[in-house]
Protein backbone atom coordinates (compact mmCIF):
# COMPACT_ATOMS: atom_id res chain seq x y z
CA UNK A 1 0.00 0.00 0.00
CA UNK A 2 1.39 3.41 -0.98
CA UNK A 3 0.33 6.62 0.77
CA UNK A 4 0.77 9.53 -1.67
CA UNK A 5 -0.33 12.95 -0.52
CA UNK A 6 1.68 15.14 -2.92
CA UNK A 7 -1.43 16.60 -4.58
CA UNK A 8 -3.03 17.52 -1.26
CA UNK A 9 -0.15 18.74 0.86
CA UNK A 10 -0.47 22.47 0.21
CA UNK A 11 -4.19 22.42 0.95
CA UNK A 12 -3.72 20.19 3.99
CA UNK A 13 -1.08 22.52 5.34
CA UNK A 14 -3.36 25.58 5.15
CA UNK A 15 -6.40 23.79 6.52
CA UNK A 16 -4.28 22.10 9.19
CA UNK A 17 -2.97 25.41 10.48
CA UNK A 18 -6.52 26.80 10.65
CA UNK A 19 -7.85 23.69 12.40
CA UNK A 20 -4.99 23.76 14.89
CA UNK A 21 -5.85 27.37 15.79
CA UNK A 22 -9.56 26.61 16.06
CA UNK A 23 -9.01 23.59 18.28
CA UNK A 24 -6.59 25.54 20.45
CA UNK A 25 -9.46 27.88 21.33
CA UNK A 26 -12.05 25.13 21.71
CA UNK A 27 -13.98 26.06 18.57
CA UNK A 28 -16.26 23.28 17.35
CA UNK A 29 -15.40 21.59 14.07
CA UNK A 30 -17.46 19.49 11.68
CA UNK A 31 -16.26 16.20 13.16
CA UNK A 32 -17.42 17.07 16.68
CA UNK A 33 -20.54 14.92 16.30
CA UNK A 34 -18.40 11.84 15.50
CA UNK A 35 -16.81 9.82 18.29
CA UNK A 36 -13.07 10.52 18.16
CA UNK A 37 -10.31 7.93 18.16
CA UNK A 38 -8.17 8.56 21.22
CA UNK A 39 -4.40 8.38 20.72
CA UNK A 40 -1.69 8.84 23.32
CA UNK A 41 1.40 11.04 23.06
CA UNK A 42 3.99 10.19 25.72
CA UNK A 43 7.21 12.20 25.95
CA UNK A 44 9.40 13.94 28.53
CA UNK A 45 8.01 17.47 28.74
CA UNK A 46 10.15 18.17 31.81
CA UNK A 47 13.53 17.02 33.12
CA UNK A 48 16.83 16.37 31.37
CA UNK A 49 15.29 14.84 28.23
CA UNK A 50 12.81 17.65 27.58
CA UNK A 51 15.47 19.42 25.45
CA UNK A 52 14.91 16.65 22.91
CA UNK A 53 11.39 15.34 23.44
CA UNK A 54 9.18 18.43 23.52
CA UNK A 55 9.72 19.06 19.82
CA UNK A 56 8.95 15.42 18.97
CA UNK A 57 5.65 15.84 20.78
CA UNK A 58 4.98 18.99 18.76
CA UNK A 59 5.69 17.27 15.42
CA UNK A 60 3.47 14.35 16.42
CA UNK A 61 0.59 16.69 17.22
CA UNK A 62 1.08 18.44 13.88
CA UNK A 63 0.62 15.13 12.04
CA UNK A 64 -2.52 14.44 14.06
CA UNK A 65 -3.98 17.82 13.15
CA UNK A 66 -3.10 17.37 9.46
CA UNK A 67 -4.86 14.02 9.40
CA UNK A 68 -7.90 15.54 11.10
CA UNK A 69 -7.93 18.34 8.55
CA UNK A 70 -8.00 15.71 5.81
CA UNK A 71 -10.97 13.80 7.22
CA UNK A 72 -9.49 11.87 10.14
CA UNK A 73 -9.07 8.09 10.23
CA UNK A 74 -11.99 5.86 9.24
CA UNK A 75 -13.97 9.10 9.05
CA UNK A 76 -13.31 9.88 12.72
CA UNK A 77 -11.14 12.64 14.18
CA UNK A 78 -8.12 11.81 16.30
CA UNK A 79 -8.08 13.09 19.87
CA UNK A 80 -4.59 13.38 21.33
CA UNK A 81 -4.07 12.74 25.04
CA UNK A 82 -0.64 14.08 25.99
CA UNK A 83 1.28 12.79 29.01
CA UNK A 84 4.63 13.82 30.51
CA UNK A 85 7.12 11.01 31.18
CA UNK A 86 9.21 13.59 33.08
CA UNK A 87 12.55 11.97 32.14
CA UNK A 88 11.75 9.27 34.71
CA UNK A 89 11.37 5.67 33.59
CA UNK A 90 8.85 4.49 36.24
CA UNK A 91 6.75 7.55 35.34
CA UNK A 92 6.79 6.48 31.68
CA UNK A 93 5.46 3.06 32.67
CA UNK A 94 2.79 4.63 34.90
CA UNK A 95 1.65 7.01 32.15
CA UNK A 96 1.63 4.25 29.54
CA UNK A 97 -0.61 2.16 31.77
CA UNK A 98 -2.94 5.14 32.28
CA UNK A 99 -3.19 5.80 28.54
CA UNK A 100 -4.01 2.18 27.77
CA UNK A 101 -6.29 1.26 30.66
CA UNK A 102 -7.93 4.53 31.75
CA UNK A 103 -7.93 6.59 28.56
CA UNK A 104 -8.42 3.54 26.31
CA UNK A 105 -6.21 4.94 23.55
CA UNK A 106 -5.86 3.03 20.28
CA UNK A 107 -2.13 3.71 20.03
CA UNK A 108 0.65 5.61 21.78
CA UNK A 109 3.30 7.67 20.01
CA UNK A 110 6.29 8.32 22.21
CA UNK A 111 9.41 7.65 24.27
CA UNK A 112 12.97 8.74 23.45
CA UNK A 113 15.48 6.91 25.59
CA UNK A 114 15.80 3.14 25.47
CA UNK A 115 15.37 3.17 29.23
CA UNK A 116 11.90 4.67 28.82
CA UNK A 117 11.07 2.24 26.01
CA UNK A 118 12.24 -0.73 28.07
CA UNK A 119 10.13 0.54 30.99
CA UNK A 120 6.92 0.72 28.97
CA UNK A 121 7.46 -2.39 26.83
CA UNK A 122 5.97 -4.88 29.36
CA UNK A 123 2.99 -2.56 29.84
CA UNK A 124 2.23 -2.67 26.12
CA UNK A 125 2.83 -6.42 25.84
CA UNK A 126 0.73 -7.31 28.91
CA UNK A 127 -2.19 -5.18 27.70
CA UNK A 128 -1.76 -5.72 23.95
CA UNK A 129 -1.25 -2.02 23.38
CA UNK A 130 0.58 -0.44 20.47
CA UNK A 131 3.58 1.92 20.66
CA UNK A 132 5.12 3.81 17.74
CA UNK A 133 8.69 4.59 18.83
CA UNK A 134 10.36 7.43 16.87
CA UNK A 135 14.00 7.47 17.95
CA UNK A 136 17.16 5.68 16.83
CA UNK A 137 18.19 2.99 19.27
CA UNK A 138 20.68 0.20 19.97
CA UNK A 139 18.76 -2.64 18.31
CA UNK A 140 18.75 -6.19 19.70
CA UNK A 141 14.98 -5.95 20.23
CA UNK A 142 11.71 -6.51 18.48
CA UNK A 143 8.24 -6.66 19.96
CA UNK A 144 4.85 -7.33 18.38
CA UNK A 145 3.58 -4.33 20.33
CA UNK A 146 6.13 -1.79 19.04
CA UNK A 147 6.68 -0.24 15.62
CA UNK A 148 10.13 1.33 15.37
CA UNK A 149 10.16 4.37 13.06
CA UNK A 150 13.62 5.55 14.15
CA UNK A 151 16.83 3.85 13.04
CA UNK A 152 18.02 0.54 14.36
CA UNK A 153 21.74 -0.19 14.68
CA UNK A 154 22.52 -1.07 11.05
CA UNK A 155 20.83 2.17 9.96
CA UNK A 156 22.91 4.50 12.15
CA UNK A 157 25.58 3.17 14.54
CA UNK A 158 27.17 0.58 12.26
CA UNK A 159 27.40 2.79 9.14
CA UNK A 160 28.69 5.69 11.28
CA UNK A 161 31.58 3.52 12.50
CA UNK A 162 32.22 2.27 8.96
CA UNK A 163 32.36 5.87 7.75
CA UNK A 164 34.85 6.91 10.43
CA UNK A 165 37.16 3.99 9.72
CA UNK A 166 36.99 4.64 5.97
CA UNK A 167 38.02 8.25 6.61
CA UNK A 168 41.07 7.22 8.61
CA UNK A 169 39.71 7.63 12.15
CA UNK A 170 41.15 4.37 13.47
CA UNK A 171 41.42 5.03 17.23
CA UNK A 172 38.10 5.78 18.87
CA UNK A 173 37.14 7.06 22.33
CA UNK A 174 33.64 6.06 23.47
CA UNK A 175 31.66 8.59 25.53
CA UNK A 176 28.09 8.03 26.63
CA UNK A 177 25.33 8.49 29.15
CA UNK A 178 25.06 5.65 31.65
CA UNK A 179 22.00 3.70 30.51
CA UNK A 180 20.87 1.09 28.00
CA UNK A 181 21.40 2.77 24.63
CA UNK A 182 25.01 3.98 25.07
CA UNK A 183 26.25 0.85 26.84
CA UNK A 184 24.66 -1.56 24.35
CA UNK A 185 25.71 0.57 21.38
CA UNK A 186 29.28 0.65 22.64
CA UNK A 187 29.30 -3.12 23.10
CA UNK A 188 28.37 -3.39 19.43
CA UNK A 189 30.91 -0.74 18.40
CA UNK A 190 33.74 -2.56 20.19
CA UNK A 191 32.94 -5.77 18.32
CA UNK A 192 32.77 -3.91 15.02
CA UNK A 193 35.93 -1.83 15.50
CA UNK A 194 37.98 -4.85 16.54
CA UNK A 195 36.79 -6.82 13.50
CA UNK A 196 37.53 -3.98 11.08
CA UNK A 197 41.01 -3.21 12.33
CA UNK A 198 40.39 -0.15 14.48
CA UNK A 199 41.02 0.37 18.18
CA UNK A 200 38.91 1.62 21.07
CA UNK A 201 41.28 3.64 23.28
CA UNK A 202 38.85 4.73 26.00
CA UNK A 203 35.30 4.30 27.28
CA UNK A 204 33.60 6.61 29.76
CA UNK A 205 30.04 7.18 31.00
CA UNK A 206 28.25 9.88 32.97
CA UNK A 207 24.83 9.67 34.63
CA UNK A 208 21.99 10.82 32.39
CA UNK A 209 21.84 14.57 32.99
CA UNK A 210 25.45 14.70 34.21
CA UNK A 211 27.23 18.00 33.57
CA UNK A 212 30.81 17.56 34.85
CA UNK A 213 33.29 16.53 32.16
CA UNK A 214 36.66 17.90 33.26
CA UNK A 215 37.99 14.49 34.35
CA UNK A 216 36.73 12.79 31.18
CA UNK A 217 38.23 15.50 28.96
CA UNK A 218 41.55 14.94 30.73
CA UNK A 219 41.26 11.21 29.95
CA UNK A 220 40.47 12.01 26.34
CA UNK A 221 43.54 14.20 26.12
CA UNK A 222 45.70 11.44 27.57
CA UNK A 223 44.26 8.74 25.24
CA UNK A 224 44.79 10.97 22.18
CA UNK A 225 42.14 9.32 19.97
CA UNK A 226 41.46 10.12 16.33
CA UNK A 227 37.76 10.69 17.09
CA UNK A 228 35.20 10.59 19.91
CA UNK A 229 32.06 8.50 19.34
CA UNK A 230 29.43 10.31 21.39
CA UNK A 231 26.30 8.61 22.73
CA UNK A 232 25.47 11.22 25.37
CA UNK A 233 21.78 12.11 25.56
CA UNK A 234 19.78 15.07 26.78
CA UNK A 235 21.29 18.25 28.19
CA UNK A 236 24.55 16.48 29.06
CA UNK A 237 25.53 17.29 25.49
CA UNK A 238 25.23 21.00 26.24
CA UNK A 239 27.67 20.76 29.13
CA UNK A 240 30.09 18.47 27.31
CA UNK A 241 30.50 20.52 24.15
CA UNK A 242 30.83 23.80 26.04
CA UNK A 243 33.54 22.32 28.27
CA UNK A 244 35.13 20.61 25.26
CA UNK A 245 35.40 23.97 23.50
CA UNK A 246 36.70 25.65 26.65
CA UNK A 247 39.42 22.97 26.77
CA UNK A 248 40.60 24.14 23.36
CA UNK A 249 39.08 21.43 21.17
CA UNK A 250 37.32 22.00 17.85
CA UNK A 251 36.21 19.72 15.03
CA UNK A 252 39.55 20.44 13.36
CA UNK A 253 41.65 19.41 16.37
CA UNK A 254 39.60 16.40 17.56
CA UNK A 255 36.49 15.34 15.66
CA UNK A 256 33.38 13.85 17.27
CA UNK A 257 30.61 11.67 15.85
CA UNK A 258 27.29 12.08 17.70
CA UNK A 259 24.17 9.96 17.30
CA UNK A 260 21.77 11.80 19.62
CA UNK A 261 22.43 15.42 18.63
CA UNK A 262 20.16 16.94 16.02
CA UNK A 263 19.08 20.46 15.09
CA UNK A 264 17.16 21.32 18.31
CA UNK A 265 20.06 20.14 20.49
CA UNK A 266 22.49 22.27 18.45
CA UNK A 267 20.46 25.33 19.45
CA UNK A 268 20.93 24.45 23.12
CA UNK A 269 24.60 23.56 22.75
CA UNK A 270 25.42 26.73 20.80
CA UNK A 271 26.56 26.33 17.21
CA UNK A 272 29.93 27.88 18.05
CA UNK A 273 30.63 24.85 20.26
CA UNK A 274 29.75 22.16 17.71
CA UNK A 275 30.26 23.59 14.22
CA UNK A 276 32.09 21.16 11.94
CA UNK A 277 31.39 18.12 14.09
CA UNK A 278 29.79 14.96 12.64
CA UNK A 279 26.42 13.34 13.31
CA UNK A 280 24.64 10.25 11.99
CA UNK A 281 20.90 10.16 11.34
CA UNK A 282 18.41 9.40 8.56
CA UNK A 283 16.96 12.89 8.18
CA UNK A 284 18.11 16.51 8.41
CA UNK A 285 16.15 19.71 7.91
CA UNK A 286 18.21 20.30 4.76
CA UNK A 287 17.07 17.09 2.99
CA UNK A 288 15.78 18.02 -0.46
CA UNK A 289 12.41 16.37 -1.08
CA UNK A 290 9.05 18.01 -1.87
CA UNK A 291 7.61 16.37 1.24
CA UNK A 292 10.32 17.87 3.42
CA UNK A 293 9.79 21.34 2.02
CA UNK A 294 6.16 21.12 3.07
CA UNK A 295 6.98 19.52 6.42
CA UNK A 296 9.44 22.26 7.39
CA UNK A 297 7.12 25.05 6.22
CA UNK A 298 4.15 23.54 8.09
CA UNK A 299 6.10 23.17 11.32
CA UNK A 300 7.36 26.74 11.16
CA UNK A 301 3.86 28.01 10.40
CA UNK A 302 2.54 26.34 13.56
CA UNK A 303 5.41 26.87 15.98
CA UNK A 304 7.41 29.85 14.68
CA UNK A 305 9.82 30.75 11.89
CA UNK A 306 12.78 30.38 14.25
CA UNK A 307 12.07 26.69 14.89
CA UNK A 308 14.15 23.82 13.49
CA UNK A 309 13.19 20.21 12.80
CA UNK A 310 15.10 16.99 13.39
CA UNK A 311 15.22 13.26 12.70
CA UNK A 312 13.22 12.11 15.76
CA UNK A 313 10.64 14.81 15.05
CA UNK A 314 10.29 13.62 11.47
CA UNK A 315 10.06 9.96 12.57
CA UNK A 316 7.43 10.90 15.15
CA UNK A 317 5.53 12.78 12.44
CA UNK A 318 5.48 10.05 9.80
CA UNK A 319 4.82 7.38 12.43
CA UNK A 320 1.33 8.85 12.85
CA UNK A 321 0.74 8.54 9.11
CA UNK A 322 2.00 4.93 9.04
CA UNK A 323 -0.39 4.00 11.85
CA UNK A 324 -3.28 5.84 10.17
CA UNK A 325 -2.61 4.00 6.89
CA UNK A 326 -2.55 0.65 8.71
CA UNK A 327 -5.86 1.44 10.43
CA UNK A 328 -7.45 2.38 7.11
CA UNK A 329 -6.13 -0.83 5.54
CA UNK A 330 -7.43 -2.90 8.46
CA UNK A 331 -10.72 -1.06 8.64
CA UNK A 332 -10.29 -1.08 12.42
CA UNK A 333 -8.14 0.23 15.27
CA UNK A 334 -7.88 -3.29 16.72
CA UNK A 335 -4.22 -3.84 17.55
CA UNK A 336 -3.96 -7.30 16.00
CA UNK A 337 -5.67 -6.15 12.81
CA UNK A 338 -3.48 -3.05 12.57
CA UNK A 339 -0.33 -5.10 13.10
CA UNK A 340 -1.26 -7.46 10.28
CA UNK A 341 -2.20 -4.64 7.91
CA UNK A 342 0.94 -2.58 8.61
CA UNK A 343 3.40 -4.95 6.90
CA UNK A 344 4.76 -3.44 3.71
CA UNK A 345 3.05 -0.07 4.04
CA UNK A 346 5.06 2.66 2.30
CA UNK A 347 4.98 6.39 2.87
CA UNK A 348 6.59 9.37 1.13
CA UNK A 349 8.10 10.84 4.30
CA UNK A 350 10.14 14.05 4.45
CA UNK A 351 13.33 11.93 4.53
CA UNK A 352 12.24 9.94 1.46
CA UNK A 353 10.39 6.67 1.01
CA UNK A 354 9.98 4.63 4.20
CA UNK A 355 8.56 1.11 4.35
CA UNK A 356 7.37 -1.00 7.28
CA UNK A 357 9.23 -4.33 7.47
CA UNK A 358 6.59 -6.90 8.28
CA UNK A 359 9.13 -9.29 9.80
CA UNK A 360 10.38 -7.04 12.61
CA UNK A 361 8.15 -3.91 12.55
CA UNK A 362 11.11 -1.62 11.94
CA UNK A 363 11.32 0.74 8.99
CA UNK A 364 13.47 0.82 5.86
CA UNK A 365 15.42 4.10 6.06
CA UNK A 366 18.14 5.99 4.17
CA UNK A 367 21.34 6.46 6.23
CA UNK A 368 22.94 9.92 6.24
CA UNK A 369 26.19 11.16 7.77
CA UNK A 370 25.99 14.89 8.44
CA UNK A 371 28.23 17.78 9.42
CA UNK A 372 27.09 20.76 11.49
CA UNK A 373 27.09 24.06 9.59
CA UNK A 374 27.84 27.47 11.04
CA UNK A 375 24.13 28.36 10.90
CA UNK A 376 23.21 25.38 13.09
CA UNK A 377 21.74 23.25 10.32
CA UNK A 378 23.32 20.00 9.11
CA UNK A 379 24.61 19.12 5.64
CA UNK A 380 24.56 15.55 4.36
CA UNK A 381 28.13 14.57 3.45
CA UNK A 382 27.44 10.86 2.77
CA UNK A 383 24.31 8.78 2.30
CA UNK A 384 23.22 5.34 1.18
CA UNK A 385 21.94 4.97 -2.37
CA UNK A 386 18.60 3.60 -1.17
CA UNK A 387 16.69 2.89 2.05
CA UNK A 388 18.39 0.23 4.17
CA UNK A 389 16.50 -2.87 5.32
CA UNK A 390 16.37 -2.90 9.16
CA UNK A 391 18.48 -5.60 10.81
CA UNK A 392 17.98 -5.03 14.55
CA UNK A 393 19.93 -8.14 15.60
CA UNK A 394 22.75 -7.55 13.07
CA UNK A 395 22.13 -11.01 11.65
CA UNK A 396 23.81 -10.08 8.36
CA UNK A 397 27.15 -9.11 9.98
CA UNK A 398 29.68 -11.88 10.55
CA UNK A 399 31.47 -9.92 13.30
CA UNK A 400 28.22 -9.70 15.30
CA UNK A 401 28.00 -13.44 15.89
CA UNK A 402 28.53 -13.10 19.65
CA UNK A 403 25.72 -10.59 20.10
CA UNK A 404 22.23 -11.69 21.22
CA UNK A 405 19.93 -13.01 18.52
CA UNK A 406 16.13 -13.32 18.34
CA UNK A 407 14.56 -16.33 20.07
CA UNK A 408 13.38 -17.72 16.75
CA UNK A 409 16.84 -17.29 15.27
CA UNK A 410 18.03 -15.11 12.42
CA UNK A 411 16.08 -15.30 9.14
CA UNK A 412 17.54 -17.65 6.55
Amino acid sequence: MVVNRSGLRSLVRLVGVLLFVLMSFGVAVAQDDVEPIKVGVLHSLSGTMSISEVTVKDATLMAIEEINANGGVLGRPLEAIVEDGASDWPTFAEKARKLLLEDDVAVVFGCWTSASRKAVLPVFEENNGLLYYPVQYEGLEQSPNIFYTGATTNQQIVPAVEYLLSEGYESIFLLGSDYVFPRTSNTIIKEQVAALGGEVVGEEYVPLGGTEFSTIIAKIREASPDVIFNTLNGDSNVAFFKQYTDAGYTADTLQTMSVSIAEPEIVGIGVENIVGHLVAWNYYQTVETPENETFVASYKALYGDDQVVSDPMEAGYFGVYLWAAAVEAAGSTDVDAVREAAAGIEFDAPEGLVTVDGDNQHTYKTVRIGQVRDDGLIDTIWETAEPVKPDPYLCTYEWAGNLPKPEEGCPE
